[in-house]
Parts: structure tokens; C-alpha cells; sequence
């Protein structure tokens, strides 16, 4: 049986995601979004901006805010 190339280029990603049940979509859904909030920090200074801001959005961390 052949395989086709496009298997065999992506094996390991395939496999990691049948091994961790992760959908296509959501994968998808979140390589799809990094990029939108990526362009909405292009303004901030450093990087932990972009990966706090990534965290929030996609993590589902929500920090106790003061006074609440």
C-alpha cells in the first residue's frame, strides 16, 4: 500500500494529535486566532503582552480581580 507524502510529512503531528484527542478543528480554531491577537498587540512593548493576552483568550484562565 502507498502512503501518500502528505502523511508521511506530517506523521508526527497527526499521531500526536490522535495520541492527545484533540479535534482538527480545534487546532484549527486556535492557529487560526494567534495570528488576530498577534496583530492586536503590535502596538505593546514586550512579548509577555502577546503570551499574557494569548493566555487569557485561549488558556481559559481568568485571575481574581481585586475587590470581586
Amino acid at each position: 500500500m502507498k502512503v501518500p507524502r502528505s502523511f508521511v510529512k506530517d506523521q508526527n503531528r497527526i499521531l500526536a494529535a490522535v495520541a492527545h484527542g484533540l479535534p482538527t478543528g480545534r487546532i484549527v480554531s486556535v492557529n487560526t486566532k494567534i495570528p488576530l491577537i498577534t496583530r492586536t498587540t503590535l502596538g505593546f512593548r514586550s512579548t509577555d503582552s502577546l503570551i499574557a493576552l494569548t493566555r487569557l483568550s485561549l488558556d481559559g484562565h481568568r485571575p481574581a480581580l481585586p475587590g470581586r
